[in-house]
């Protein structure tokens, strides 16, 4: 099994608790640290890498991004390249699951300041504007404390589902079944997230 932006392993840890082999992904050394100071960690392969390249061998029967993680490939041409290697690293018959939130219509407008969390020595604000034209959504996790401001910037390139599957389709993967999320809660229009399962053809 293989996922992609494993972070620090909220799921691959679980998942290799209960006996299956992960390989894990991720561009940050920062996160993998983190990831390989918890237990259960050294059941796990690491790998230091960017998902569009996505640098391991296979075969794996199954392949999964979640939590919007995607949409870190900041351009196109990136995220079909890894939905590339995604289809050439998995088994025949293998799948690939993408957990990812739905676009704003196009009237919608994402861009603003929110703010996350007010504690009487914390606060957390995310400030965000989006670009329709680029697909974009660029933005800043501002944390103020008695101790100074600190920003940490961020950028998303979102895709709709009908694109995703477009790309998909490029890359030779088929969509199986899609959900509104992991429970398997049925998929409509009005759905704010969507679980999306993709296959790779058996021959």
């Amino acid at each position: 099994m293989l996922e992609l932006g494993i972070g620090t392993g909220r799921l691959a840890l679980p998942l290799a608790a209960r006996g299956l082999h992960v390989t894990g992904v991720d561009a940050s050394p920062e996160m993998l640290d983190l990831l390989r100071d918890k237990p259960g960690a050294d059941q796990l392969d690491l790998v230091l890498g960017d998902m569009a390249e996505l640098a391991v061998k296979g075969p794996f029967a199954v392949a999964f991004v979640a939590f919007n993680t995607f949409f870190n490939l900041t351009t196109s041409d990136a995220q079909q390249s890894c939905l590339r290697r995604v289809h050439d690293v998995l088994a025949p018959g293998g799948w690939f699951v993408l957990e990812a939130f739905v676009p704003p219509a196009d009237g919608d407008d994402a861009s603003g300041v929110s703010a996350r969390t007010v504690e009487v020595d914390l606060v957390v604000l995310t400030a965000a504007r989006r670009d329709a034209a680029l697909q974009t959504i660029s933005g800043q996790h501002i944390e103020i404390t008695e101790q100074g401001v600190r920003l940490r910037p961020w950028m998303v390139r979102y895709a709709a589902p009908a694109e995703l599957d477009a790309m998909a389709a490029a890359a030779g993967l088929r969509l199986v079944e899609r959900h509104a999320d992991w429970h398997g809660a049925p998929f409509h229009d009005a759905s704010d997230n969507h679980v999306s399962v993709y296959r790779r053809p058996p021959n």
